[in-house]
């Protein structure tokens, strides 16, 4: 670690380089200070604060790490420029890689596979630099958001793991463990592991998350909105994901908690609007007003706010996750825009990188199909486009609970197309969810519904 660089809540034991992060791992530069840069990046990304753009400051910088670290965050902008503005800064880094250490090459070559669309290439490079260089964490937290965007919650937990015996003082590496713990559905343990974390580093906004999840998947929900609400004036300067995410379940609990007016003011006061033309927050507004109206909740003219952002996202296809909220937003607005980008899914689908390309064709086209019919009261519709894509839905990616979103579709077009075999279905699954999570009012409003469709009585 170079003298004065630190993370809160901890110390490095590494040995001092003279170029050092501050996780102790060498770092090649040409300018001395854009070390700063670096550490801003470094700290910044696992600790999910907007400080890691500051590593553009150093642009300038030919050190080849100093160019991957630009081309990285020119990725996270999930959009179709992207690749294009991340390419010249990969270039430069892979010109310079010969005088690089062999974890910059690694990380380079890493970040160069994800902007050529090889991420499974991408996720073998950062497995094995998790086993050479377990300190680098950046490079496990970016193996994990690959492992995340395809669905895969034992790689995520895998390369958090293996950085663990080394790198155990550093609080936002048990908040990876945590998560990657409860996408595995190993809730005990993800538990723990944020309990941890937020013991060595109370301001750890990605293990409050990882407690969100669990105590929302454990029916615990007036528990975690105290939790999350117990926490959140830690939430400052951090990127806009992390913030309006934060909220984002906030809100879901207020949601189950039938508490409609609270959850309506976190989405205009904390969730819309901090950083609207960014991905991440179009997803989060789009898939939070879906479940408001989803339970009943009368959104007014929000749609049109958020879809006028969505109408640039036409040809993004950066991930099918993304493009499907893009289009369900843009139908429930009634924009005609959605049939456009429907048409564009369907043609860009079977020109998808081998290692998405089943999600497109397989998953995203179907649920594409079910999104649409169902904004515009098309139940059939919809029942068959989700029922053919649930059963696959974890390839495109995202969480449990932002998939759930496409699920509580299916059962909402189950239950209005109202047939004795629909609403039968409906019921099976209502009820199952509603004993895992007795305190939501939401699902106890919807399965009495069922039941008086079915003229049987309430569930006690």
């Amino acid at each position: 670690m170079a003298e004065g660089h630190s993370l809160p809540g901890h110390s490095v034991s590494a040995t001092p380089r003279p170029f050092s992060d501050l996780l102790g791992n060498p770092v090649t530069l040409d300018d001395p200070a854009s070390l700063a840069a670096v550490d801003d990046f470094v700290g910044g990304f696992i600790a999910c604060e907007a400080r890691a753009g500051n590593v553009l400051e150093a642009a300038e910088d030919p050190s080849p790490l100093v160019q991957a670290y630009c081309a990285a965050l020119h990725m996270f902008a999930e959009s179709r420029e992207g690749a294009p503005n991340a390419r010249p800064f990969i270039a430069r880094a892979q010109a310079g890689a010969g005088r690089a250490t062999a974890r910059e090459q690694r990380f380079i070559a890493a970040v160069a596979a994800w902007i050529d669309g090889d991420i499974t290439g991408a996720i073998t490079l950062h497995e094995e630099q998790v086993q050479a260089h377990p300190r680098d964490l950046v490079s496990v937290k970016l193996g994990q958001y690959h492992c995340f965007n395809r669905g895969d919650g034992p790689g995520m937990l895998r390369l958090a793991l293996a950085a663990l015996p080394q790198a155990a003082d550093v609080p936002y590496l048990h908040g990876m463990v945590a998560f990657g713990h409860e996408q595995c559905h190993r809730m005990r343990e993800a538990e723990a592991s944020a309990r941890r974390a937020i013991a060595m580093c109370r301001k750890e906004p990605w293990a409050h998350h990882a407690m969100g999840h669990v105590m929302l998947t454990e029916g615990r929900l007036a528990e975690g909105l105290d939790f999350m609400r117990s926490v959140s004036d830690t939430w400052t300067r951090l990127n806009s994901f992390m913030v309006t995410h934060n909220w984002w379940h906030v809100a879901l609990f207020l949601i189950d908690l039938g508490r409609d007016a609270e959850a309506l003011a976190v989405y205009d006061r904390e969730v819309w609007g901090v950083v609207p033309d960014y991905t991440q927050d179009q997803i989060g507004a789009v898939s939070l007003l879906a479940r408001f109206e989803l339970a009943g909740i009368d959104v007014g003219d929000r749609w049109q706010d958020v879809a006028d952002r969505l109408v640039t996202r036409l040809d993004d296809h950066v991930l099918p996750f993304l493009d499907l909220q893009y289009l369900y937003g843009l139908a429930r607005a009634g924009r005609p825009e959605a049939d456009v980008l429907r048409q564009r899914i369907e043609a860009f689908a079977p020109t998808a990188p081998a290692d998405t390309h089943d999600a497109w064709v397989r998953v995203c086209v179907p649920a594409a199909h079910g999104l649409l019919a169902h904004a515009r009261g098309d139940m059939d519709g919809a029942i068959d486009g989700l029922g053919l894509a649930l059963p696959r839905l974890i390839e495109i990616g995202g969480s449990h609970a932002q998939r759930d979103l496409f699920e509580q579709v299916h059962l909402d077009a189950l239950v209005r197309r109202g047939t004795e075999r629909t609403l039968s279905a409906a019921q099976g699954m209502l009820q199952q969810q509603v004993n895992g999570q007795p305190e939501s009012v939401r699902l106890k409003r919807q399965l009495d519904r069922v039941y008086a469709g079915l003229r049987l009585p309430a569930a006690s």
